[in-house]
């Protein structure tokens, strides 16, 4: 931010943006405020909102022991502790191989019974192969238990309609996100998911990050086809910053 006021970017914090229109030749964001934002090009880098579950006990353990990624750092935590990871997609079954890396006990969550419905038939394998992940097929998590810290989580069984109680220490919630681009319906071309199409995708003409709109421009987990990563949309967001450059060059706008 320091760097970014040194150059004279100007903030608006707390601030919405809740449309985007075009107006002689320009790209206009209204704010939630009511005012607007006027410019050349524009840059959407909104990300998304990690679906989480409605459940008791998640406000109390979320911040100590509920994740919604799992890298070294999440699995060092864990250390050699019982974990939970909720989801079918393949978000999930890495997550579950990943941490059975370390964790003696993984224990997989899905909602129906067919591992391979939404997850890739090679990684459903290997999660079924593996000795230290347990499948809990037809299966929800109803409350999460723990006072000092996070000690067991609560199955319902779907089918059978019965309740299990299953020790473990950190939960992985891998239920898909939704991307902050509701007020861009209508104005931009979507993934059915909701994620901004960009490059060949969309049919752009400023390079892989451009959007049908000349001179608006996505990166980011907001992105339709992004890795989802911190690094990823760092390196997206460096790219990017040229292309718009390059395409105010173009058009004679700097």
């Amino acid at each position: 931010m320091v760097q970014a006021r040194k150059f004279g970017a100007a903030f608006s914090i707390p601030g919405e943006a809740t449309s985007l229109t075009e107006a002689d030749g320009y790209h206009v964001v209204g704010l939630a405020d009511g005012g607007s934002l006027v410019a050349h090009a524009v840059l959407v880098a909104t990300g998304v909102r990690y679906r989480r579950l409605d459940v008791p006990g998640l406000d109390r353990l979320e911040r100590s022991s509920v994740y919604y990624a799992a890298t070294e750092f999440e699995a060092r935590l864990c250390r050699q502790d019982p974990v939970t990871v909720v989801g079918g997609g393949n978000s999930a079954g890495q997550a579950a191989c990943f941490l059975a890396r370390r964790s003696p006990v993984v224990n997989l969550v899905i909602r129906h019974d067919d591992l391979g419905r939404d997850m890739s038939r090679y990684l459903a394998d290997r999660v079924e192969q593996s000795p230290r992940i347990t499948v809990w097929r037809d299966s929800e998590v109803r409350e999460l238990i723990g006072e000092e810290g996070f000690e067991e989580v609560l199955l319902h069984q779907l089918q059978s309609d019965d309740e299990q109680r299953v020790a473990t220490r950190a939960l992985f919630m891998l239920i898909g996100a939704a991307p902050h681009t509701a007020w861009l319906q209508g104005e931009l071309p979507l993934d059915p998911k909701g994620f901004i199409l960009t490059g060949p995708a969309a049919d752009g003409s400023d390079g892989m990050f451009g959007t049908r709109r000349r001179g608006v421009f996505a990166v980011g987990d907001v992105r339709s086809g992004s890795v989802k990563r911190v690094a990823s949309a760092v390196g997206e967001g460096s790219v990017a910053i040229r292309q718009v450059h390059e395409f105010l060059e173009a058009e004679g706008r700097r």
